[in-house]
């Protein structure tokens, strides 16, 4: 399938961007120049441009030139994707190498959090996330065992846990995010390729059915040079976020 032409214009400027020949704080060129050098019209080069903005890449608008803000895509809080899918649309080859993967025992924050009796069996997985083949976030997955048991058996470094659960009738309906700032610890340091210590963005999530039931409890840590998030508020609008 032929990749879209706004698709690949926000690639080209990603790339541009990402590799440092438009610094941050440096103008893009114009929509009339782009249109010139990849010879189309201002419709894919405005999507393309639309692109970059939603990531927070760059600013300016209303006849003004685009200026780079950041150098890291950044993921809209509001439409939270997958990590292979997010890797995907933002012109990243995503990858992953599965660590370690069993049934056990839940601690009890864990167990609380999915809402199960003690003794209760799930299953545990850590598993490191790269973009270009690099280090770039650190799975720690727990799933209730009925979810979670065809894991087991299945080749997690062959692309997204989520894609093979939904593939299988798998209910993930929302998920509930929190964010916050943490150290990295020994496992995060070595895998990661950070200093111990070092500061990591950590998302914990808890993904629910549509009935509400808890499937899976999650503590992912990225790496901050390769994620941000980002959350856009308009002013009348009802909210849902919890500011701390």
């Amino acid at each position: 399938m032929a990749i879209p032409l706004h698709r690949q214009l926000a690639t080209e400027l990603r790339n541009r961007i990402r590799g440092g020949a438009i610094a941050v704080g440096g103008a893009l060129p114009s929509e009339a120049e782009l249109c010139r050098e990849f010879s189309t019209s201002r419709g894919p080069v405005r999507q393309a441009l639309a692109a970059l903005r939603d990531e927070g890449l760059i600013g300016g608008g209303q006849g003004k030139r685009p200026v780079v803000l950041d150098a890291v895509p950044a993921q809209p809080f509001e439409s939270f994707q997958s990590f292979t899918r997010r890797a995907e649309l933002t012109g990243h080859v995503p990858g992953q190498q599965l660590e370690e993967i069993a049934l056990r025992k839940p601690e009890s924050a864990v167990a609380a959090a999915l809402g199960l009796e003690p003794g209760e069996l799930v299953v545990q997985l850590l598993r490191l996330r790269l973009l270009d083949g690099r280090p770039a976030m650190l799975e720690r997955m727990t799933y209730v065992e009925s979810v979670g048991r065809p894991l087991l058996d299945a080749d997690l470094n062959a692309g997204s846990i989520y894609a093979f659960l939904t593939a299988r009738g798998v209910d993930l309906h929302s998920a509930r995010h929190t964010f916050d700032a943490v150290a990295a610890d020994a496992t995060d340091s070595s895998l990661l390729c950070v200093p111990p210590g070092s500061p990591l963005l950590r998302e914990r999530r808890l993904t629910t059915s549509s009935t509400g039931e808890p499937i899976e409890w999650s503590d992912d840590r990225y790496r901050p040079d390769v994620a941000t998030v980002t959350v856009t508020n308009t002013r009348g609008s009802r909210s849902t976020q919890t500011r701390l």
